[in-house]
Order: structure tokens, then C-alpha cells, then sequence
């Protein structure tokens, strides 16, 4: 595969290599188009948190920047035929349509930018590609999409729209023009990706459970010819649109200039989010992982400020909400050095204690969803889960630790898992702490028996 290239050594080469690529955008600093954030595969709108926090902390109005939310983001296994609770490209093409509509309806803005990761970008391409999307959309940033697929074995799998040689993805990368290119113009195209640390873009199968067969896909699988092709080293999957410098190789695309990457604190902030349910795979009844973004209506959450250091709550509840059909909890106001536990009860559900670090900007992308306890949490006098919902854990390459211990359990080698759960066996309750790269979440451990769990969610 003969695609242009641009390798990410230290960021301020790229940076440099990228100078005057992208056609800036930006005529005076108030001149901002909207930008559409498009979520990956079974995720949602909150995994962009960081990086609206970085686009505004660049001078960004946050009313011109959307992160849609699909409401069932998981793919169908065969993408011509129907499959409860999951959605086919032409439906996820059809939302992502609607929403840009929406957006520059509301915005009086003549075109969009769409910035997507993984599948997000299958709906980004088709859309510019096959519904008229060129035409509204000026700039696509594409972060670890599979445009190559997944794997692109001959007669296997093909109706998944994540087979490289299966239709969906044979009629996106047919040639355009006589060079080849694969993408579709007028719209300005980037892809990011990692050198080998993408689990998605690899030429053995071990993340998609063939491991020793080729996938015939390389680590260069997410690149598109016709476009500015950048590489990472290291990042992970879902870093190659939520990190750092998967931020400023996007700023950097869309305005020609460099960014400052730092988040600046607002002293207080407005919180605000959704309540989301987990439903049962009809494929897999036992999982208890079939995630969607509809509203958990009726829910009721409570938040509590904490000792940073211990974890334990300062006072009575200062938020309590009963959710309604919108989903939504807020809007709640609080201070940017505060600590808080999110308190979620819903029938069905464990009564899920959610902590998190401090929240340096406002936010109405807070989504929070509560957990099911399957049969072997139920024999542990506590359970934790520690989550990184915009990165995966990497034993080889991060520096982290839970409950003291440095091995995470349920964390392979490599970057290939977002969550490690730790069922523990004492019964007093006592602080926990999740460690990852300098981030540090502290919580306290909840009885299993009365059908609490514990969460620790990481920012970065």
C-alpha cells in the first residue's frame, strides 16, 4: 500500500511538518467554525471531554463544538441484516447527517468539521463520500479508523463493515482520481494513527481472537491515500483522537497554527451529563455489556464532595437529581479543585459509586452509566473497577497501579483493555486508589453484599 506519509517524531516537528498542510480556516481569532466530535464504536459523547476542554482553552466558543451521541454506537455484526439495538452504516451515516444539519441550522455556519474516532470515521467517510457531505463538510480528521479494516481475509466476515474486503469499506477506498487517492474532495482529509500500538491496525489477529493468523492488514491500516497521514508513536487506539497529541495535530490541521495544550481552570464550573443504560446482548445474554446512549430515565443520582485524599465524603449530598426522559442530572456547580462521588441507583442495577478526579472546565458531556454485578462479583465482600474511558492500559509503556498493586488485574500486555476489576475480599470499608501516569483517583470501597460497587474513573 503505497499511501503518503508523515511521521510524529517529537510534536513540535510535527507540528512543524504540518505548518500550511491544511488550508487554515481561521480568518480572525472570532472566526471559529463548528466542529462535530464523532465517538468510535459502542462509546459516546463523553470520551471528547478532553479535548472540547483543550479546543476552548485554544479560544473555541463551546457553543460551535458538538459531540453527537449515537444512541446504539455498536456496530451489527453483518451489516445487511437487522440486529437489535445496534445500528448499520447507513443509520449511523443517516444520525451523523442530521446532527451536522442540526449544527449549522443552529449556527447560521455554511460548513461543519468532523472530527472522528475509529468507526466514527466509517460514518465521517460515508457521508462526504455518498451523501452529499463534501459539500458542507470543509475538514475530516479521521483517529484510528479502520479504513483498511480490522483484518481483510478473503471471505471472512466481509458483511461486517469492518472487513477490508468486504463492500462497505471496497466502495470507500476505491480510487477517485487517476492518483489513487481514496478520499473525497473538496473536504480536507487527516488520518492519525499509531506506529504499532493501535490493536486495530495490527498484522497478526491475537485482539481479534486469531492469534498466530495474518490479518493481511499492517499497522498503517488506518491511512488513506489522498490525505495527511500522521503517526504517533506509541498511542493507543483510542488515543489517536483523545490525547494530547492526537489534539494538536488536529488543531494544527484545521487552523495552520500551533496550539497551547494546556487545559486552563475556570474557578467554578457547571457540571452536567447524561445517565446511560447497559443492556443485555441478544447475542451474549450473560455479558451484561450491550452498552447503548439512551437515557436511563427515572435514575437517581446523587453527588457527594470527598477528601481528595481519602476519599471520603465532606458533608451531606450537595446534588441529587431523579432523571427524566432526557437523561440529563445537572446542571450542578462546583468548584475546579473540588473532588466528587457520583452516586447512581436504577432498578437492575448495582448501586454504582463513581469517583473522579477534579473537573478543571465546565461540562455538559458528564455521561455516566451504572454497573450490573454479574455472579462473580457477588462473592466478593467488595468489587472496584478502575476505567480509562479515552486510552487503554498499557503495562509495557504507563506507569500505573490499583490498590497498591502494579499489575492490574485483567490487563494483558500491550495496549488492548480500558478497565481492570478487583474483587476484594475484606470487609471493612477503607480508601482505594487508582494510579495511572501521574492521574490519581481516590474512592472507598462499598459493600457487595447490599449490591454497591465501586468505580474509579480516570480523565485522561
Amino acid at each position: 500500500m503505497n499511501l503518503q506519509r508523515r511521521t510524529w517524531g517529537l510534536v513540535s516537528l510535527a507540528t512543524l511538518l504540518l505548518g500550511g498542510c491544511a488550508g487554515p480556516l481561521l480568518a480572525t481569532d472570532t472566526d471559529r467554525p463548528p466542529i462535530v466530535f464523532v465517538h468510535g464504536n459502542g462509546d459516546s459523547a463523553a470520551l471528547w471531554q478532553a479535548t472540547l476542554w483543550r479546543f476552548e482553552s485554544n479560544g473555541w466558543p463551546s457553543e460551535r463544538l458538538h459531540a453527537i451521541d449515537v444512541p446504539y454506537p455498536l456496530a451489527r455484526d453483518a451489516d445487511n441484516k437487522d440486529q437489535a439495538g445496534r445500528t448499520s452504516t447507513a443509520e449511523h451515516m443517516a444520525f451523523l447527517r442530521a446532527e451536522v444539519q442540526a449544527v449549522l441550522s443552529r449556527t447560521g455556519a455554511k460548513q461543519v468539521v468532523l472530527v472522528g474516532n475509529s468507526r466514527g470515521g466509517n460514518a465521517i467517510r460515508n457521508f462526504v463520500c455518498n451523501a452529499g457531505g463534501s459539500a458542507v463538510v470543509s475538514h475530516a480528521i479521521l483517529g484510528g479508523t479502520p479504513n483498511h479494516g480490522v483484518q481483510a481475509i478473503p471471505g471472512l466476515n466481509e458483511a461486517n463493515e469492518f472487513s477490508g474486503t468486504g463492500p462497505f469499506l471496497r466502495q470507500l477506498n476505491i480510487p477517485k482520481n487517476a492518483q489513487g487517492d481514496e478520499v473525497c474532495g473538496p473536504t480536507r482529509w487527516m488520518t492519525i494513527r499509531s506506529d504499532n500500538n493501535d490493536k486495530y491496525a495490527q498484522p497478526d489477529g491475537l485482539w481479534l481472537g486469531m492469534k498466530g493468523k495474518p490479518t493481511l492488514v499492517g499497522f498503517d491500516g488506518p491511512e488513506l491515500k489522498g490525505a495527511v497521514n500522521v503517526v504517533i508513536p506509541q498511542i493507543d487506539h483510542r488515543e489517536t483522537s483523545y490525547s494530547k497529541p492526537a489534539f494538536e495535530a488536529t488543531y494544527r490541521f484545521i487552523t495552520g497554527r500551533t496550539p497551547q495544550l494546556t487545559i486552563h481552570k475556570q474557578a467554578e464550573v457547571v457540571l452536567n451529563g447524561k445517565l446511560v443504560g447497559m443492556g443485555v446482548d441478544p447475542l451474549d445474554a450473560a455479558s451484561g455489556n450491550f452498552v447503548n446512549n439512551l437515557p436511563l430515565t427515572g435514575a437517581r443520582l446523587e453527588v457527594f464532595r470527598t477528601d481528595p485524599l481519602s476519599g471520603q465524603r465532606v458533608g451531606a449530598a450537595v446534588h441529587v437529581q431523579t432523571v427524566g426522559a432526557d437523561g440529563y442530572w445537572g446542571p450542578f456547580k462546583t468548584r475546579s479543585d473540588a473532588t466528587h462521588e457520583f452516586v447512581i441507583q436504577a432498578n437492575g442495577y448495582a448501586t454504582t459509586h463513581i469517583y473522579r478526579s477534579a473537573f478543571p472546565r465546565s461540562s455538559q458531556w458528564i455521561h455516566m452509566r451504572p454497573e450490573r454485578a454479574s455472579e462473580a462479583d457477588r462473592a466478593a465482600q467488595s468489587v472496584l473497577s478502575f476505567i480509562r474511558p479515552r486510552g487503554y492500559f498499557d503495562p509495557g509503556r504507563d506507569a500505573m497501579s490499583l490498590d497498591g498493586q502494579s499489575t492490574l488485574p485483567g490487563v494483558p500486555p500491550g495496549a488492548g483493555s480500558a478497565s481492570s476489576r478487583l474483587r476484594l475480599t475484606d470487609a471493612a470499608q477503607r480508601s482505594v486508589v487508582g494510579v495511572f501516569n501521574g492521574e490519581k483517583v481516590v474512592g472507598l470501597t462499598w459493600p457487595m453484599a447490599q449490591g454497591h460497587t465501586t468505580v474509579l474513573e480516570l480523565t485522561d
